[in-house]
């Protein structure tokens, strides 16, 4: 069967051959997205049949404090900054108990690099969610976090993150990834930790048996040659350690950014960045579709497109968003999820941070559920 100039690719897929980088240039440089659909989907078919996972989540942010300066960022507030904010703990218990009737099972915690903040914070932190909410899984700090976690604590991470399970922490978001290319962690966020030094804090939380996720964001300065390469370093990684749960791409939002001159992505690249992600991560057990930066209709094509993961209802998502609502209360009720999902054909199950299936949810066969 021919695929418009993807025949290798497709053969390759097709016996179970891994992709090399010629193969991501290809995936990139044709113009028949069709096909690349179709090859992705093949794959999400093979490693997750029709089904399509979410989770009950609750986003907080418990400093926007950064000494980073990225270029990318319009969420961070320098140390000096009147915006700036801390929560303390007791903020922090009243925000995770703010949807006490929700079976919220997964609350994702992440912020800026807060120089002032101590090492019995972040442990703190994790405790109070855990107290709060009796039952929820802790998705906590990025590898930029915790490297700055150690830095303050004066000990060696591997005793960080036995104190950081200790206190509950069950696995770790993947933000802070960005690009793997030396020239665009030079040019856009040259205070933060280099690739070598977010490959080194990975493997320690890998070991440690904590499982993380992993993330790319892509629509900026970086070429297509960088993307295929930090694929790659992905890949190469997981096939060390296999602590990677989800690979998610990240839509840049230009506004309110050093880069706000640039445009934002559209619906055919994010589509396509997840279909190559599926084709080349062939270790990866899951792609997401971020509703929050792609928008949900987005996120619904991208699950015919390799995708076969929409986070979850997510609420109070700061960070940066898709959707122009600058209160930042941003979510989908657990009945539009399954909507979401059952009106592109595909069979919702609902997880857990881990990716344990908490309820399997039949197909629908009569009336889509609505609003």
């Amino acid at each position: 069967m021919a695929v418009s100039g993807l025949d290798k690719v497709y053969q390759k897929i097709l016996h179970g051959i891994r992709l090399d980088f010629c193969d991501g240039l290809a995936l990139y440089q044709t113009r028949d997205l069709t096909s690349v659909a179709f090859l992705a989907n093949l794959v999400r078919e093979r490693m997750n049949g029709n089904l399509t996972y979410f989770v009950r989540n609750l986003h907080i942010n418990y400093t926007n404090i950064c000494n980073k300066g990225c270029k990318f960022c319009s969420f961070y507030a320098p140390p000096s900054d009147p915006r700036g904010y801390v929560l303390s703990i007791q903020d922090i218990q009243d925000r995770a108990r703010m949807h006490d009737e929700v079976p919220i099972r997964e609350i994702h915690i992440v912020a800026g690099i807060n120089p002032k903040l101590p090492y019995q914070y972040y442990l703190d932190v994790v405790r109070a969610v855990k107290d709060a909410r009796p039952g929820v899984q802790v998705k906590a700090f990025t590898m930029i976090e915790l490297a700055q976690i150690q830095r303050v604590a004066d000990k060696p991470l591997e005793e960080v993150l036995a104190d950081l399970r200790a206190a509950g922490l069950d696995c770790c978001p993947g933000g802070g990834a960005e690009v793997f290319s030396d020239r665009v962690h030079e040019e856009l966020f040259r205070a933060k930790l280099d690739n070598e030094g977010w490959f080194d804090v990975t493997r320690a939380v890998h070991r440690a048996g904590i499982r993380s996720n992993v993330t790319m964001l892509y629509g900026h300065i970086e070429t297509v040659e960088e993307k295929v390469t930090h694929l790659l370093h992905i890949r190469e990684l997981q096939d060390e350690t296999g602590g990677f749960m989800c690979f998610v791409p990240l839509a840049f939002d230009p506004a309110g950014t050093d880069l706000s001159h640039l445009p934002i992505t559209t619906g055919y690249a994010d589509l396509r960045e997840i279909a190559i992600a599926r084709l080349l991560l062939d270790n990866m057990p899951h792609i997401k579709a971020f509703w929050i930066m792609t928008t949900p209709a987005v996120a619904q094509l991208a699950l015919w497109y390799g995708a076969d993961d929409l986070d979850g209802t997510v609420t109070h998502y700061e960070i940066t968003h898709a959707l122009g609502d600058n209160s930042h209360h941003q979510e989908l009720r657990h009945d539009q999820l399954l909507a979401m999902i059952r009106e592109t054909g595909r069979q919702p199950i609902e997880r857990d941070a881990l990716y344990n299936p908490v309820t399997h949810i039949p197909l629908a066969t009569s009336e889509i559920e609505t609003r």
